[in-house]
């Protein structure tokens, strides 16, 4: 009976010593609560325009920022003109052609994200803004 005891114990033991080797955590910790997403709508949608040949286009973007840090959500409301302002240059840099495909979207996307990413890091020394969205995207 005291071996089979003492196996039992060998085995736990060997199994914690696995686990902290091979980087899992213990279930409790793997059920730890997320912190939710916060989402700010960048209201109200940006309207420019831009050169297309000899033509002048329109467009109209409409953007939500996400973010897990209360304080990012905070620093980019206190922020709002200055951001509005890189987006703006942005949006209206861009040409007709780039944006005609979901391929140039997407880098205007990660583009418009990463201004704000610099911006918020510059207020708070953190770049706490984890995504970009279009709520909507209109060309003409």
């Amino acid at each position: 009976m005291f071996v089979g005891i003492a196996v039992l114990g060998l085995l736990g033991a060997g199994a914690y010593l696995y686990s902290r080797a091979h980087g899992t955590q213990p279930a409790a910790a793997a059920l730890a609560p997320k912190t939710p997403e916060l989402f700010l709508p960048l209201d109200p949608a940006f309207v420019v325009n831009f050169q297309d040949q000899d033509s002048t286009r329109y467009l109209q973007v409409g953007v939500t920022v996400m973010t897990h840090d209360a304080s990012a959500v905070q620093a980019m409301k206190e922020s709002d003109p200055v951001i509005r302002n890189a987006l703006v240059m942005l949006f209206s840099s861009q040409t007709y052609a780039g944006l005609s495909d979901i391929a140039g979207k997407k880098k205007l996307q990660a583009e418009a994200l990463e201004a704000v990413r610099k911006i918020v890091a510059d207020r708070t020394g953190k770049p706490d803004v984890d995504a970009l969205y279009f709520t909507s995207f209109v060309m003409q």
